[in-house]
């Protein structure tokens, strides 16, 4: 098995985990207490790396959360994965964020499965994945209302997970609709699990030319000035 250490910052949950060849465990460090990734995220990498006994030249991949999500979340993981991955001479391997997210939950008794990623008002970053984890809505942005979700609804029992899912719960009222606001979500556990496949079937990005998926163009303000 592999070593690859994943990183997840697409959220205010910033979380790193370490797969080690050495037994197969899987140990991570997680802390959501706001954007705090540039101050994070480099002593939990150490952190996982001293208490696995490993070096960083025995890492054979980093796995990056690719987004949806926060704008400076990504660039602060992708910076770094991808400068690991420069240094060691390693390959990097992309993970969609929702996609891990409904792989974190897939233990649980539901017939479709709905991460939200909050994108500010009422819109959030979503996906929906079928009992099977097969994806039959793709990414994107949604404006949600009382009627979104409502084919989905009508056929079974639907978990809606995420930091964007407490606005949809403020406004549905359908009976299948559940709800899973955990603040552990989304976590770099699920996405180093992904990236074990992903290492085995040699799929990895193009370190030169790889981004992150902001789904919408990033876009800055000027403070107003204090009168």
């Amino acid at each position: 098995m592999p070593n690859i250490l994943s990183i997840e910052t697409t959220t205010t949950n910033c979380s790193v985990a370490l797969v080690n060849s050495a037994n197969g465990e899987i140990i991570h460090k997680s802390v959501n207490n706001g954007y705090s990734h540039a101050e994070n995220l480099t002593p939990f990498i150490e952190e996982l790396m001293n208490r696995a006994e490993n070096s960083y030249k025995d890492l054979d991949a980093i796995a990056i959360s690719k987004g949806p999500g926060s704008y400076t979340g990504l660039r602060i993981g992708t910076s770094t994965a991808k400068g690991m991955c420069y240094a060691l001479d390693i390959p990097l391997i992309g993970i969609d964020t929702l996609q891990a997210m409904a792989y974190g939950v897939k233990h649980q008794p539901y017939d479709f499965f709905v991460p939200m990623i909050d994108a500010r008002r009422m819109e959030v970053y979503t996906a929906v994945y079928d009992k099977n984890l097969q994806c039959i809505l793709p990414v994107q942005p949604k404006i949600l209302d009382e009627t979104s979700y409502n084919e989905y609804l009508n056929q079974g029992k639907v978990l809606f997970f995420g930091n964007g899912a407490e606005k949809f719960k403020q406004i549905i009222t359908h009976q299948n609709a559940f709800f899973d606001l955990s603040d552990e979500l989304p976590n770099a556990v699920p996405v180093v699990e992904l990236a074990l496949k992903k290492y085995k079937d040699k799929d990895f990005e193009n370190l030169a030319y790889f981004e992150p998926q902001y789904i919408k163009a990033f876009q800055a303000t000027t403070p107003k000035k204090l009168i």
